[in-house]
């Protein structure tokens, strides 16, 4: 089934349904792409889409990110509706800090099912398609604190997936140079959603993460995945998005 829509661009995202990924969703509609959009449920897929005015260039797609079949889904899903895809963001991501001694065998599974094999099936999808395609960008979100770890924040799991998420996007970028298919991240600091309390203790803690002592918006992530879909001479870099955070420190 093709739809009229087929030669824009289309833009598969993963944890499309809240917080960033639903800004990214937001913001690439509005350029007239086509967004395909990952939630593991197909309720909060619907409540997106009410939210965005239930256009027709948007298809949300079920399904857990950590299984093999839901990227096969998804990417199926993508073409079959638009054509093509040119652009994969892999957002979905659990952050989960506590000293090392805290965590449960259920956290460390849940992460390393979300955010690395999130990350690597998807990847390993579009990389056959948009490699066939001589033409794509892959960018994946990942976290400044893989970058510079913090005394202050204990977080030894997203450290782990997410650093090494960090050296996977220049593997990668390197592995699809000669596809022209460029490969990026954009690892964000501390970023206003409903995930931190409101309450003015936290939103002063929180502060004191960045040199430039303030929270960043869901929109100054959106600024740098649009860069980098956008750019076509840059690739395998690893965006910080973090006020200065991933600099060293002060």
């Amino acid at each position: 089934m093709s739809n009229s829509n087929s030669n824009n661009k289309t833009v598969v995202i993963t944890g499309a349904s809240s917080g960033i990924g639903f800004a990214l969703a937001e913001a690439y509609l509005k350029r007239g792409y086509n967004v395909v959009g990952n939630a593991r449920s197909s309720a909060r897929l619907e409540a997106a889409a009410a939210k965005l005015g239930n256009p027709a260039n948007f298809v949300g797609v079920e399904g857990d990110i950590a299984e093999a079949a839901t990227a096969k889904k998804l990417f199926a899903h993508a073409i079959a509706s638009f054509g093509k895809v040119d652009i994969l963001v892999n957002n979905a991501g659990i952050f989960n800090a506590k000293p090392i001694v805290d965590y449960t065998e259920e956290e460390l599974d849940s992460i390393v099912g979300t955010n690395l094999k999130g990350f690597f099936y998807p990847s390993q999808q579009a990389a056959a398609h948009m490699a066939k395609n001589r033409q794509g960008h892959i960018v994946t979100i990942t976290a400044s604190i893989a970058i510079q770890p913090s005394m202050k924040v204990p977080a030894l799991l997203p450290v782990l997936i997410k650093g090494g998420l960090n050296d996977a996007t220049r593997a990668l970028a390197l592995e699809l140079a000669s596809s022209n298919v460029k490969v990026s991240a954009v690892a964000p600091g501390i970023i206003a959603t409903p995930m931190h309390s409101p309450d003015e203790g936290t939103q002063s803690f929180l502060k004191t993460l960045s040199p430039s002592a303030r929270i960043g918006a869901t929109q100054d992530v959106v600024d740098a995945v649009l860069y980098l879909t956008d750019a076509q001479y840059t690739s395998g870099v690893v965006l910080a998005v973090d006020g200065g955070a991933s600099a060293g420190t002060w």
